[in-house]
């Protein structure tokens, strides 16, 4: 038998001991999973901000080629099969012939405030359609450049690239727009004779949307002095029927502005006075607009040489 001796000598934990051990482990893991919180909201922020970032490059990597195709062609090209060049599809301006902007072949073409393809598209209009967006949107810009296919019948092509914004929406409180392009080629024959702008050929497509939750799109365009092209009385660019059109050919540089804004909420909380949250535009006719929903908005800018253009 066990003497009392040795019981003496059995140690535990008293009640007290245990309920302090148990509120220290509670205290410790309060703690592990306050910081864990913290981690992986910052993680998601962080992961958040780096997809906007990323599909805003991977659009503008696909204008800076586009723009800088623009004014490209064939000159008086010399080939194996001694093909001529049409000087008909050499260039189309203005109201020539009874053509109208639509025809034209001017290499760049920006159209200030102009959602959609064409007027009356989805309700296009300067003014922004949504009660939760700012201001205005959007720019559009048409690109013509040249090139040449032997297996096609025109064998000097002339291809038109049109970007434009249209409204979308998720739902009834979440609305945006998003960036939309159009590729047509100019057809010429002898039953078309004045040529048309068509979207039909193999290569082309119409209203292809790139990328969604756009905010803004915006482009100037300077001479190779670094003059701003823009006339504040018009409130337009050089087009061929307006009485700048001698600056369409002029355009030594495009810069390009995209903001877009996160697809879920990121911000915990909205927007105060005390911390707005700004969106700068370039020009002076885009005025900083503040936004005090929960989304994150990131701007891409980007300067754009026109090779191509000056040289004819």
């Amino acid at each position: 038998m066990m003497n009392k001796k040795n019981i003496k000598n059995i140690k535990g934990l008293t009640l007290i001991e245990i309920l302090i051990g148990v509120a220290v482990t509670a205290l410790m893991m309060g703690a592990m999973f306050s910081s864990y919180t913290v981690v992986n909201n910052s993680y998601n922020q962080v992961t958040d901000r780096a997809k906007v970032s990323r599909s805003s490059r991977d659009i503008v990597g696909m204008m800076v080629r586009d723009i800088r195709l623009a004014g490209f062609k064939y000159y008086f090209g010399e080939n194996a099969e001694g093909i001529a060049q049409f000087e008909d599809l050499t260039h189309v301006s203005g109201n020539e012939d009874g053509r109208t902007i639509d025809d034209s072949h001017d290499p760049i073409i920006v159209f200030k405030d102009t959602l959609g393809y064409a007027p009356g598209d989805a309700d296009a209009s300067p003014v922004n359609k949504w009660g939760n967006l700012k201001s205005k949107c959007c720019d559009q810009i048409r690109i013509v450049y040249g090139d040449f296919s032997k297996s096609d019948d025109q064998k000097y092509k002339k291809y038109r690239i049109t970007y434009y914004a249209m409204p979308m929406q998720k739902n009834e409180n979440d609305k945006f727009y998003g960036v939309y392009k159009t590729k047509e080629s100019w057809v010429q024959s002898d039953s078309v004779p004045l040529g048309s702008w068509d979207s039909t050929c193999p290569e082309c497509y119409k209203n292809q949307l790139v990328r969604s939750h756009l905010v803004d799109m915006e482009f100037l365009l300077f001479d190779e002095n670094g003059k701003h092209l823009y006339n504040s009385g018009t409130g337009t660019y050089p087009q061929p029927d307006n009485a700048s059109s001698v600056d369409l050919y002029r355009i030594a540089q495009v810069d390009l502005r995209l903001t877009f804004r996160s697809k879920k909420a990121f911000y915990r909380t909205v927007g105060t006075e005390q911390k707005q949250r700004l969106v700068l535009g370039l020009g002076d006719e885009r005025a900083a607009e503040n936004f005090n929903d929960k989304y994150l908005r990131d701007s891409v800018v980007v300067s754009i040489s026109t090779r191509n253009i000056g040289m004819q």
